[in-house]
């Protein structure tokens, strides 16, 4: 059975940083794009970041309210995704999704292949 596995949620203060992980199981997800979303309360579910698979793993994408604050990488021995999170703002407190796409990369929520259950970020100010 397929699962994507996130920990590392929680609460932080305005400023502060998290590390969320995202461990695959079940499969080898070396040649899939791994990434992150987020769904706030009354809000649609928003991209975040992603990473390439494969021959594509040096394709990294953000969306712009995380770009130089956030980082993805993976490490494809441990089947795992972390996004580093830095200077947190309130505005970033959401649940945060895992997701898996047999695409080169992906910045939306269509046809994504796998997702997990979530991780909840709060951030306080």
């Amino acid at each position: 059975q397929v699962q994507l596995v996130e920990s590392g949620g929680g609460l932080v203060q305005a400023g502060g940083s998290l590390t969320l992980s995202c461990a695959a199981n079940g499969r080898t997800f070396s040649t899939y794009a791994l990434g992150w979303f987020r769904q706030a309360p009354g809000k649609e579910r928003e991209f975040v970041a992603s990473i390439g698979g494969g021959d594509w793993s040096i394709m990294i994408r953000y969306a712009d309210s995380v770009k130089g604050r956030f980082t993805i990488s993976r490490d494809h021995a441990k089947n795992t995704v972390y996004l580093q999170m830095n200077s947190l703002k309130p505005e970033d407190t959401a649940v945060y999704y895992c997701a898996a796409d047999r695409s080169a990369i992906f910045t939306t929520t269509l046809n994504i292949d796998y997702w997990g259950r979530g991780t909840q970020v709060t951030v306080s100010s």
